[in-house]
């Protein structure tokens, strides 16, 4: 057995030589990279952006020593433009596309997130030869006009899920991603990740509003990485299969790792009074002042109490409608509805001394009551700031439910 170690160790070391040689030449003048790229101010850039680069110096050098093919693949493009977007993006019909731009150009996509002052951090893939070509021979036919585009979904089908799909499917299997984020996370945790991160709490709170129960559930490996973020990672501890001359390897998915550029952007500062900072003050004051017998106080309680309940109605259909009325699948079985009651929309058109909007207003005090003993049980996690809003519906439809009627005035003799 000694004399047979050395050459087991001298084969284990060829062979890994052997694949290292083998990745190293093994480019076909073709690379291959993902592009990670840091989130922006705007609440659209929050979660960052992916892309593909594909670089082919068999095409030929710029003077400057640029390649002539170095192209950026990008499924994240749709048209502003569009007389109807806002329309279609609220409905969930809005259309993305995949664009074809150059990387170095002096409006390319490099220029652009320079000027915007965002992080580009570069991967380089390793892909055979025979894998490479096919994979630019699918982006060219899916860039054509008749194959670009696609329904948008935010958690299920993007710019970086698309990525995630071709590159799988034009690696050589075994394709094995280590889990992440400990494979106990969901698609709102995710969320809520960069939005704490930027301290944009109401547009966190607009989102937990409009987004149902779908977004709670445990993930797989593959649905963590719908965030550019979490791709970067995912491919980070991916292995491949690689063919050697003798017999097929692993090797690691990500061949190279830089950063183009550096993120430039200061840190964001949260706004200075949060969602629940506000309720919880507001609930505070409303619940003082209705134990209050001052006629005024009563006065411009019956008037915020038209004014909360319509709100709460509003809310309660757009609710609804997001639900039903649009293609967006993470906006179903939203449990906000359990507060948010559209009937309030036509409740408040009713005078509120009417026994029967009494009654009403009694039920939906027991309602919320069920509601706030349940908030840590639901199937879907509540926003926080919603809990003193829970709060003020219930205080003021138990003081509605109590109310009684005015005194009429009194005669004269």
């Amino acid at each position: 057995m000694k004399r047979l170690a050395p050459i087991f160790f001298c084969l284990f070391f060829s062979i890994q030589l052997i694949a290292q040689i083998t990745v190293q030449t093994d480019s076909c003048r073709i690379k291959v990279s993902l592009l990670t790229c840091t989130p922006g101010t705007e609440l659209y850039s929050t979660f960052g952006h992916s892309a593909l680069r594909i670089v082919d110096s068999s095409k030929g050098a710029n003077l400057d020593g640029t390649f002539v093919f170095d192209s950026i693949y990008n499924y994240g493009t749709f048209d502003f433009d569009d007389p109807d977007f806002y329309t279609k993006f609220v409905r969930g019909k809005l259309l993305y596309f995949l664009s074809v731009e150059s990387f170095l150009s002096p409006r390319g996509f490099r220029a652009s997130y320079e000027y915007e002052k965002r992080g580009i951090t570069e991967q380089t893939l390793y892909l055979s030869c025979e894998k490479k070509e096919k994979l630019i021979a699918a982006l060219e036919e899916n860039a054509k006009e008749e194959n670009k585009y696609y329904k948008y979904d935010f958690v299920r089908d993007n710019c970086t899920t698309r990525l995630w799909d071709i590159i799988e499917k034009f690696s050589d299997p075994p394709y094995t991603t280590k889990p992440l984020a400990g494979g106990e996370t969901s698609f709102r945790k995710l969320i809520h990740e960069y939005l704490n991160k930027s301290g944009q709490y109401w547009s966190k709170l607009g989102i937990d509003m409009l987004l149902g129960a779908p977004v709670d559930r445990k993930l797989t490996t593959k649905e963590i990485q719908f965030l550019p973020d979490y791709l970067l990672k995912g491919f980070d501890s991916t292995m491949v299969a690689m063919q050697t001359p003798f017999m097929k390897l692993g090797t690691n998915l990500v061949q190279e790792k830089k950063v183009i550029l550096e993120s430039a952007l200061p840190p964001q500062t949260p706004a200075a009074l949060s969602p629940l900072v506000i309720f919880s003050i507001l609930f505070l004051v409303i619940t003082v002042l209705s134990f209050s017998r001052s006629r005024k106080i009563q006065t411009a309680l019956t008037i915020f109490d038209k004014v909360f309940f319509f709100l709460c109605g509003i809310l309660g259909m757009l609710i609804l409608f997001m639900w039903f009325g649009t293609d967006h699948y993470t906006c179903s079985n939203n449990f906000n509805l359990l507060w948010a009651l559209p009937t309030h929309l036509f409740i408040v058109a009713i005078s509120f001394q009417k026994n029967w909007v009494k009654k009403y207003f009694r039920i939906v005090f027991w309602l919320t009551v069920a509601l706030l003993f349940c908030w840590l049980f639901l199937p879907q996690q509540m926003n926080n700031a919603l809990f003193p809003i829970a709060g003020i519906i219930l205080v003021r439809s138990l003081f509605i439910s109590k109310r009684s009627p005015p005194n009429p005035p009194k005669g004269r003799a």
